[in-house]
């Protein structure tokens, strides 16, 4: 599996953790998803300004976090880079965490980050399914290189857990299937 080995992330995010990490009273776990962990784990080169995480635990530290580092925050308007909550809005399949991946560790005294495994980061972004998603697929699909049958095999996982119509999200899937393997023919 292709993925980044960093001891840290890259500027600005590393000044932005770093003065997050001294707002922590305690260990903190951050479950991450989205552009941020393809460019930070994955090695996409393409901008983000935030980092979606799925869950600050303990939730006690959560608000404290959020409020120091979210949108429209001074570490906002310092870095350029904010924290998003995204927990309860993105569909991930039945037991995402036990597969997380650890980045950046021992980065932080308090702060402890984990990405989602590429196929579960793949199979978050199809309910959104907007042309950057679509891209960030493209590109796992080459740097991992994605297994077309685990994600086949994880697919039904997430398929309750999407709201809407599960024949489009089914269709989508197909498309993105197709997709990859096009891409893969022609490379």
């Amino acid at each position: 599996m292709s993925q980044r080995n960093q001891a840290s992330p890259s500027e600005p995010w590393h000044g932005f953790f770093r003065e997050l990490d001294t707002a922590a009273t305690e260990e903190v776990d951050l479950q991450c998803v989205g552009g941020f962990v393809v460019t930070e784990m994955y090695g996409l080169a393409r901008p983000t300004a935030d980092i979606d995480v799925l869950s600050i635990a303990p939730v006690a530290q959560r608000s404290e976090l959020l409020k120091m580092g979210g949108e429209g925050s001074h570490l906002h308007q310092k870095y350029g880079v904010y924290l998003q909550y995204v927990g309860g809005i993105v569909s991930l399949p039945y037991d995402y965490d036990e597969r997380l991946v650890p980045m950046f560790q021992g980065a932080y005294k308090h702060l402890r980050f984990f990405a989602l495994d590429p196929y579960d980061l793949v199979l978050s972004k199809l309910e959104r399914n907007q042309p950057k998603d679509r891209q960030d697929v493209l590109f796992l699909a080459r740097a991992i290189p994605l297994d077309l049958n685990i994600l086949k095999q994880r697919y039904p996982e997430l398929r309750p857990q999407l709201f809407g119509v599960k024949e489009n999200f089914d269709a989508n899937f197909e498309l993105w299937l197709e997709m990859i393997e096009e891409d893969r023919r022609r490379s």
